[in-house]
């Protein structure tokens, strides 16, 4: 039989007493050592965060008195950053929750210029007057679809939005009710639409909806037609849609502008295995849409930014709205986006590393997988090599099944042990399937392997510090 509760209490409350001060901290001898060096600011910073541990884990019933150990965690804690590079080893080239795009080293050394100084962002060298921040892009967002003019904001759900309330608020929108997606975070394209004020008509079905669908809905107060890419999902089967030339034709006919929320925003044909066809916004400006709006960070492999191209004079009706100030993009994204598109202009795609992670062959997948097993073999990890299948990711190609090769972990308990692999000193993300660690190599750098193969080992069993 335990001891009575209250005694237990009476134990508990009397370890919260003895916790010490910060001042009284400051001044013990044995943490001299860890503290020295340290700024005063982030030594009480730590010291507090440490005491708030020690009393949350003895409310929780750990026993455990205050040690210097918990101040060397603490301070552990404050000196990594929040946002910090992690391997990824999922296979998902796109991941939203890993940043999405990698950015070519090009872009972030551009990125680095622009950063540590001044910058001509809304100042015009030749002119001395204010500039746009735009300029820097325009050009090669026109040179790069063939439309007439461009603007970059923060997200192409900003675009979206943006967009429509420059040119629809108040009015009809007209859309086909298969292209009413949901895109990340439970964010969906109805409710981005209608905070723009616009009216959504819906026409169609999910599966099924023809040109005579949305020109039975065209009206003397229709502002835009509107068209989706489905580009998070697919519906298969029993299918019919407009094209986007039969759209184009009836707005001309009609007097009613196009908008085509192209979502992904591939620049040029996407090649690889597994990869399946994805419209160009060329190919869309090229068919007929007045105004078109993608994404900068998915299939284009740039900053996350929202782009719209279009007829001038529509998109100097967006760039005259208020919205285009709230939605705007500072230097980092004007000058990582520069970067970006002149690769594609410089006919570089490969350069960029969202299209080559995408476009890599089996059989150097599968020699990266081999090197990778090699690796684990020097550090005494058993690991097989076995064919896998990864993923565009974010919310882009949902048909493509991407043939990679995978090194495949047999441990206990592989929840926990993808967990060790998070806490290291690098991150690596695996995930886990029928039971087993997976470690896709497809988005992993030659130069990565070693770092994964260390963290595997240090986080395997019997191998912790």
């Amino acid at each position: 039989m335990g001891p009575p509760s209250n005694s237990v209490d009476g134990g508990k409350n009397a370890l919260l007493r003895a916790l010490p001060s910060i001042e009284q901290l400051l001044r013990r001898p044995s943490l001299e050592p860890l503290l020295s060096g340290v700024p005063r600011a982030r030594a009480v910073s730590a010291l507090r965060l440490a005491v708030e541990r020690v009393r949350a884990r003895l409310l929780q019933g750990d026993t455990r008195p205050f040690d210097d150990a918990d101040v060397g965690e603490a301070l552990s804690t404050l000196s990594t950053p929040g946002l910090r590079a992690v391997l990824n080893a999922t296979g998902v080239v796109l991941h939203t929750n890993l940043g999405r795009a990698p950015l070519a080293p090009e872009a972030v050394a551009r990125v680095a210029e622009v950063a540590r100084g001044y910058s001509n962002l809304e100042y015009d060298l030749d002119e001395g007057e204010r500039g746009s921040r735009y300029a820097p892009v325009v050009g090669l967002l026109r040179q790069l679809t063939g439309a007439e003019d461009a603007l970059v904001v923060n997200n192409c759900a900003g675009a979206v939005l943006l967009v429509l309330a420059a040119l629809a608020s108040g009015r009809e929108c007209v859309v086909s009710r298969g292209e009413l997606v949901e895109i990340g975070g439970g964010f969906r394209v109805p409710d981005v639409m209608r905070q723009s004020g616009a009216r959504l008509v819906e026409v169609g079905t999910t599966n099924r909806t023809r040109l005579s669908d949305y020109a039975a809905a065209v009206g003397h107060d229709t502002g835009l037609l509107v068209k989706v890419h489905r580009s998070n999902f697919a519906v298969v089967g029993f299918t019919e849609e407009a094209g986007m030339g039969a759209l184009a034709t009836l707005g001309r006919e009609r007097g009613v502008p196009v908008f085509q929320d192209l979502g992904s925003g591939a620049l040029v044909p996407m090649v690889g295995e597994g990869m399946g066809q994805e419209p160009t916004v060329a190919q869309v400006v090229a068919e007929g849409a007045d105004v078109v709006a993608f994404s900068g960070d998915k299939l284009l492999g740039g900053p996350q930014a929202g782009v719209v191209v279009g007829r001038s004079a529509l998109l100097a009706r967006i760039k005259a709205h208020p919205l285009t100030r709230a939605l705007r993009v500072d230097k980092l994204t004007v000058a990582a986006l520069e970067a970006t598109l002149e690769l594609y202009r410089d006919g570089k795609p490969g350069a960029v590393p969202t299209y080559r992670l995408l476009a890599q062959s089996s059989q150097e997948l599968r020699a990266r997988a081999l090197r990778l097993r090699d690796l684990l073999d020097e550090q005494g990890v058993r690991a097989r090599v076995d064919g896998v299948v990864g993923q565009v990711g974010g919310g882009a190609m949902p048909l493509a099944r991407l043939p990679s090769f995978a090194c495949i972990l047999n441990v206990g308990a592989p929840e926990s042990f993808l967990e060790r692999l998070r806490a290291g000193g690098m991150p690596v993300i695996g995930r886990i399937a029928d039971g087993e660690v997976v470690l896709d190599v497809r988005c992993l750098a030659e130069e990565e392997l070693r770092s994964v193969a260390e963290a595997v080992a240090t986080a395997s069993p019997g191998k912790q510090p």
